[in-house]
């Protein structure tokens, strides 16, 4: 079986963020970068799928030549080899696009996102997946098997949970559950420097989006402490001040 797992080079959570050129571009100084920790669930269990000769598993990230460290990561952590699409990722659409015209050249019998990136949160990229390849997608699972050339993938919904059948070849986003992430070894590490890392140009699309501004969150206010016996003060200000009743 063949598995493509599609990875993210995203900030670090603990990474201050700023803004340049009037808050129109993400500011890259200073900033550490780190294989989004969803994408490593995909991994994971990808690996685990493959794991005693069952099949192979590719990485594939659209992003510069300063994402390379990231998939080296996911090569030391177990992926067989890596793909680079040489563009920077302007949106979900965009990644899609590229990811998806490779596919379509090289074809793979599941494709695993993450449910989504940690710096944009959109969780799109699966379904466009599946739209663009005009295969099965599904989103967001926390459970998957294989059985021959079936997949039984499970997803919680209001008040339960949603078990489905999918035949290969389908793509799909996982979420925290599906496989624990695992931690490159002194092997895994020196082993990724001689795995293949396939560069390959992007194919000209149409975008449909543009950052026109970036913004922070507002820095938090003050805060007001009543007593606990003045609850009639409690609900003026939430009423008056907050506008929360």
């Amino acid at each position: 079986m063949k598995v493509l797992v599609c990875i993210s080079n995203v900030p670090d959570t603990t990474t201050k963020i700023t803004f340049t050129d009037n808050n129109t571009q993400f500011n890259t100084n200073g900033v550490q970068f780190i294989l989004n920790p969803y994408d490593e669930i995909a991994l994971a269990r990808a690996i685990e799928l493959t794991d005693g000769g069952k099949g192979s598993v590719t990485i594939i990230n659209v992003g510069e030549a300063n994402t390379e460290p990231t998939i080296r990561k996911a090569l030391a952590i177990g992926a067989t080899d890596a793909v680079r699409i040489n563009a920077k990722p302007h949106d979900a659409w965009y990644v899609a696009y590229q990811i998806a015209q490779y596919v379509k050249q090289n074809p793979f019998d599941l494709i695993l996102t993450g449910r989504e990136s940690i710096d944009y949160n959109g969780s799109k990229v699966a379904g466009m997946l599946g739209e663009l390849l005009d295969i099965p997608s599904v989103s967001i699972i926390k459970k998957l098997d294989i059985t021959d050339n079936e997949a039984i993938v499970e997803r919680e919904i209001e008040g339960g949970k949603e078990v489905i059948t999918i035949p290969l070849p389908f793509v799909a986003g996982t979420a925290e559950g599906v496989a624990e992430p695992k931690i490159p070894n002194m092997r895994g590490i020196m082993s990724a420097r001689t795995k293949p890392l396939n560069m390959v140009e992007a194919v000209e699309v149409q975008t449909f989006s543009e950052v026109v501004s970036y913004e922070t969150p507002a820095p938090r206010g003050q805060v007001k402490l009543i007593p606990a016996a003045d609850a009639a003060q409690l609900v003026e200000l939430l009423h008056t001040e907050a506008r929360v009743i």
